[in-house]
């Protein structure tokens, strides 16, 4: 599972600025909000690319930086945030 910035930052209690401002000066996110070391940090971090086309502008081109499931703890250690609490199991409740 990935999630974009703004999914990983309400994930962990904060706003995505407040996540996006985080990374950067952890050095992990570019002024483009890109992955900085897309290589070293591919096991966490990934670029999605997009496209589509507008009828006055031409194609249209997107960047994003999607975090996958595996830097969820990475990037709670890396920015020394709170880990998310797991939900509950309701599944053996009477």
């Amino acid at each position: 599972m990935e999630r974009n910035l703004a999914q990983t930052a309400k994930l962990f209690g904060i706003s995505r600025n407040e996540l996006i401002c985080l990374m950067r000066e952890n050095e992990l996110l570019t002024e483009r909000n890109l992955p900085r070391y897309p290589t070293r940090d591919r096991e966490y971090l990934r670029i999605k690319e997009g496209q589509w086309f507008h009828p006055t502008s031409g194609m249209q081109y997107s960047m994003s930086t999607r975090v996958k499931q595996a830097g969820i703890p990475w990037l709670a250690e890396r920015l020394q945030l709170q880990l998310p609490t797991p939900p509950e199991d309701k599944r053996h409740a009477a």
